[in-house]
């Protein structure tokens, strides 16, 4: 590999480095050009020089929660908001709430519901919906929460909400009735215990978000347990 392909490679996997790194980089390898060479041959990307969304959200999993509404008509053609928080580290619903009229000040007080003590998450990723407001901000900041925005029109950018909201409605409430916001609840509440306790997710090694031990054929014979009113089932080994 020549100088000149060396530094174009460089500069194409280290986005943050500018040329005088660059350049003290190939000093340590005994290679003996100018910083203007440098410069003259370095890739020049289009994007500032930062660190990626996706990089972003897999260096700070762990501490990461993602908030988003979704809507949900009833029966008799009103619309219910519902508000979720999911944690990114086991894709585990933290918390979720349903309201016929959503404002920043509800917003704010389900934000503070879902981390009593010393549970907030160092950052929460978030859309710019107008339910959030001042309020809102300022319970995060009290919280010690610092706000991830996603960028305008980007729901990409919220992904593991997004797929969660997915999977919400492909799993349970493109299949049922919602009459009003106690029946919702009950629905939601049904759901997530399934999706926390008994579904099995790609992302975590076919494991549950709270993880399910692995029982072995000497435990019993396998039962089927049917979970959200029978749309779903959890099958287990139980002892004749």
């Amino acid at each position: 590999m020549n100088v000149r392909e060396l530094i174009r490679r460089m500069s194409t996997a280290n986005p943050g480095w500018g040329a005088p790194r660059i350049h003290g980089e190939l000093g340590k390898l005994g290679i003996n050009v100018s910083e203007t060479t440098v410069a003259k041959y370095m890739v020049r990307h289009r994007r500032p020089p930062s660190q990626t969304w996706r990089t972003f959200l897999s260096n700070h999993v762990k501490d990461l929660v993602s908030a988003d509404f979704f809507v949900v008509p009833t029966a008799t053609f009103r619309l219910l908001f519902v508000f979720v928080i999911l944690s990114h580290d086991r894709r585990r619903p933290v918390h979720f709430a349903v309201t016929s009229h959503p404002t920043a000040e509800w917003t704010a007080q389900q934000l503070l519901q879902a981390f009593p003590w010393d549970t907030a998450p160092r950052f929460l990723v978030r859309d710019r919906d107008g339910n959030y407001g001042k309020t809102f901000r300022s319970a995060a900041q009290w919280l010690g929460i610092e706000e991830v925005l996603c960028a305008p029109r980007s729901p990409w950018q919220n992904a593991y909400a997004e797929r969660l909201i997915g999977s919400i409605r492909r799993e349970c409430l493109d299949h049922v009735i919602v009459l009003h916001k106690p029946a919702l609840r009950r629905v939601l509440r049904s759901y997530f215990d399934y999706y926390a306790h008994s579904r099995t997710h790609l992302s975590l090694d076919k494991d549950a978000p709270i993880p399910r031990p692995v029982q072995p054929p000497e435990l019993g014979r396998v039962v089927e347990l049917p979970e959200v009113g029978g749309l779903h089932h959890r099958y287990e080994r139980r002892a004749a």
